[in-house]
């Protein structure tokens, strides 16, 4: 016997605007949408929303349900209702009761992700971003067996240090290169370079460890950090609360220019007021050109710009976006972004903003 709940998301009061009245559906859009195993969040979003990350609006959800979200599952029915004059999503639920009072619960592992986590699941846990020597007290390999030079999985290796109760499961890190901002030439962090994993087989001092993984050829002595059990993956996508702008710093990869599921690093962390979730138009930066009274083109930085270094007779041609990107971790003074949307190549140093 099957029940159905209208499940609305409205529990308690808004911390976001109540109004949803800036929200523009898509022309196209369904009445309903049934969910099937492989949707993300943000692919279900887009099929409503010409913005998918006005998603919380929609939704009617508070502060605690955007860090909390609601659960979604395949074979739920998502229904779009206008009875408010505004958009607003609800959940229908199917649910099977097997004895009066008891209902059948779905597990928690079978609810749709964010965006599809093949993709930012080996950035969920590297690279890492370190400060300068913050590596240097880390458990160090020693060596290998037999005086072994390059060491691959299977290997045994030789750990400096690691005591009982720090961890079973490390990764494997190598000090990176330097994450510049390309405004103000600061070094905001270093990108440890991933290795792979190792697992321990003995405690103490020195320990010894198993590779479990080698993405690359691991020496001594590089670097062990021990693996997080728990990382963050449900989040929902929204634009931030205040006003971010940035720059893309680097593509991972190493390439000068990326599209859509690319995986890039901004300038921007946790002190900026960036969570995971948060959503960010990509703008080309806006070239200067000559005007009616210029004899000659000259070249201004985005950073000369801020400081109002600029000749005044030039004209600046205005930013235009060209795509959407979504934070999913971030460090202090640096965030790791998977673009969503690119309407033309996104480079390096391209502008990052609130949408």
């Amino acid at each position: 016997m099957f029940r159905y709940i209208i499940t609305p998301l409205l529990l308690c009061c808004l911390a976001l605007p109540a109004a949803a009245d800036d929200v523009q559906l898509q022309a196209n859009h369904p009445d309903r949408y049934v969910v099937v195993k492989g949707d993300t969040l943000w692919g279900i979003s887009a099929k409503f929303l010409k913005d998918p990350w006005q998603w919380p609006k929609v939704w009617r959800m508070n502060r605690e349900q955007i860090k909390n979200p609601h659960r979604i599952y395949p074979g739920d029915v998502v229904v779009l209702d206008m009875s408010s004059g505004s958009p607003e999503l609800r959940l229908l639920h199917e649910t099977v009761t097997l004895q009066p009072g008891i209902r059948e619960e779905k597990l928690e592992a079978e609810a749709i992700p964010t965006i599809a986590p093949n993709i930012i699941e080996p950035f969920l846990s590297q690279p890492l971003v370190i400060e300068p020597n913050q590596l240097n007290d880390a458990p160090t390999i020693l060596a290998g067996p037999d005086n072994r030079v390059a060491l691959s999985p299977g290997v045994k290796i030789y750990v400096n240090k690691i005591e009982e109760g720090d961890g079973l499961l490390w990764h494997i890190y190598r000090p990176g290169k330097g994450l510049v901002d390309p405004d103000t030439q600061e070094l905001l962090g270093i990108e440890a370079l991933y290795l792979g994993d190792a697992r321990v087989t003995k405690y103490g001092e020195p320990a010894s460890a198993e590779i479990l993984r080698a993405k690359q050829e691991i020496f001594s002595p590089d670097k062990l950090v021990a693996a997080e059990e728990t990382l963050q993956t449900s989040y929902v996508p929204r634009a931030p609360d205040t006003d971010v702008q940035g720059r893309i710093m680097s593509i991972y990869g190493g390439v000068a220019e990326a599209g859509r599921s690319a995986i890039v690093a901004i300038n921007k962390g946790s002190i900026d007021g960036l969570e995971q979730g948060h959503v960010l138009a990509i703008n080309r930066y806006g070239r200067y050109i000559n005007g009616p009274q210029t004899k000659r083109l000259k070249k201004f930085s985005y950073a000369e710009e801020k400081s109002k270094k600029i000749d005044p007779t030039l004209i600046k041609l205005p930013d235009e976006r060209i795509g959407l990107l979504m934070v999913f971790r971030t460090f202090d003074r640096v965030s790791y972004a998977l673009i969503m949307q690119a309407s033309e190549p996104v480079n390096v140093l391209d502008i990052v903003q609130t949408p």
